[in-house]
């Protein structure tokens, strides 16, 4: 099924172009560092509408990176990644030649709290040459397309998520059982409601959803299998290339991203502050 395009918006005060039919727009006229409350409001709206915001040219700094991030709700601290010393709400996402880190499955943040995150906000600091997009994925418009039959199955289905198969596995067995003390594993809906649009979404993930409740293991990965390939159809995703000074902004509510893979032995630094969000319903 084809998917309809959005067109250029000119706000009062921001211009938003979408990048794809599915989402994603790069919004211009506006300097994050130095935003009024109708700025704002206008890119609520736009980020709403468009679940992922690009932003080009931003000189900000740390401190500027977090009170923009705060503007949107208190801000959370990864407990298991690399922090910025001073400023432990930023996430350090470095690969370096000798070492290479990149988020290459498809995912939401943190899905493995209570009460995951809103959305994130990724600074561009050091950029590969060549290779280093991110990508996204519309998990309303992959929900949207999934048949009636599997619709049905899941309707009302609750998925174990947890930190264990990407966090826990560098961890001893000891340290892994203390921390799910600290993070206990959590039951979320299959299929999210949007806590401001209504809008419905798939929401497991597979680096962090461990099986679906009620279901015998085996067809609880055949669902889950399904569900997480609707993430890597093309019609659902659009993909950023990040400049020095690129900002991308997305609603980890109702989308998944992808660190593509296509940068060893280049150097890449990214940062990001999350949002906390709240009990996904």
């Amino acid at each position: 099924m084809p998917v309809t395009a959005p067109t250029v918006k000119d706000y009062a005060r921001i211009r938003v172009a979408p990048l794809t039919g599915a989402l994603g727009a790069e919004v211009s006229g506006v300097q994050l560092r130095d935003l009024d409350d109708e700025t704002m409001a206008e890119l609520h709206d736009a980020f709403l509408e468009h679940h992922v915001l690009f932003f080009r040219d931003q000189e900000l700094s740390r401190d500027e990176h977090v009170a923009y991030g705060r503007r949107w709700g208190p801000l959370e601290q990864h407990p298991f990644t690399k922090n910025e010393a001073e400023h432990p709400e930023i996430v350090v996402l470095e690969s370096t030649p000798e070492r290479f880190i990149a988020a290459e499955e498809w995912h939401s943040d943190v899905t493995w709290r209570e009460c995951p995150s809103l959305g994130s906000i990724l600074r561009g600091l050091v950029i590969p040459p060549v290779g280093g997009d991110t990508c996204w994925a519309n998990m309303e418009l992959a929900y949207d397309q999934l048949t009636d039959a599997v619709k049905e199955k899941i309707e009302g289905k609750q998925a174990v998520h947890s930190f264990v198969k990407v966090f826990g596995a560098r961890m001893s067995e000891e340290d892994r059982e203390k921390k799910r003390q600290e993070f206990p594993d959590q039951l979320h809906p299959v299929v999210r409601t949007h806590p401001e649009t209504g809008r419905r979404s798939i929401y497991v993930n597979r680096p962090f959803t461990m099986r679906i409740e009620g279901m015998e293991p085996e067809e609880s990965e055949r669902v889950l299998r399904l569900l997480y390939r609707q993430a890597s159809v093309p019609q659902f995703q659009c993909r950023f290339r990040w400049q020095p000074g690129s900002v991308a902004q997305w609603d980890n509510r109702c989308t998944q991203h992808y660190a593509v893979p296509d940068f060893a032995g280049q150097h890449r630094r990214m940062e990001r502050v999350t949002v906390e969000g709240d009990r996904p319903r």
